[in-house]
């Protein structure tokens, strides 16, 4: 069996488990602490698929399938990047009523070990921790986060053919 890596994120956010909650759920509007991507599938429960899509919708960044459901406590999906060829990892968002607010764990695992997928989600955890606690407790991403939304709009036409939405139906 290949070697795997883990990687844990956690934050205090002041607000309600409600709030965090929808963050990371929802599919009627992009998620902003999430690269900015909309959440597509049939439904948000053990077995369907799920796509991580940009906020046109034009472009498949990530495809999964939910693993756990449990509202407003867990969620646990695997992860693929649709541009590289690695294998599908877990990601995992749990979330628990703390004195403070709501305390967020994000954990990463089963992640190819020394891959590029690997790199890039540990990377991106602790993007993905700080900016859901911007978004609950302010409304918003940080600056420097926005600025980078706005550079990934005007990158997003250089994304490369294969990850066009076409080449992913839903739950194929």
């Amino acid at each position: 069996m290949a070697e795997t890596e883990r990687a844990v994120f956690r934050v205090v956010i002041r607000g309600r488990i409600d709030d965090v909650w929808r963050e990371i759920t929802k599919t009627d509007e992009v998620q902003k602490c999430i690269f900015n991507m909309r959440l597509h599938t049939p439904g948000l429960k053990s077995g369907a698929p799920i796509q991580m899509r940009t906020g046109s919708g034009r472009y498949t960044g990530v495809v999964g399938e939910v693993l756990e459901f449990d509202p407003p406590r867990r969620y646990a999906h695997t992860f693929r990047f649709t541009n590289y060829d690695d294998p599908p990892c877990k990601v995992i968002y749990d979330l628990r009523e703390v004195a403070e607010g709501v305390e967020f764990t994000l954990t990463l695992d089963e992640m190819p070990a020394g891959t590029k997928t690997a790199k890039q989600m540990k990377q991106g955890g602790t993007m993905i921790v700080n900016t859901l606690k911007a978004v609950v407790e302010t409304g918003r991403p940080s600056f420097g986060v926005r600025m980078l939304y706005v550079l990934f709009g005007l990158l997003e036409p250089l994304s490369p053919k294969k990850q066009r939405v076409e080449n992913w139906p839903l739950g194929a």
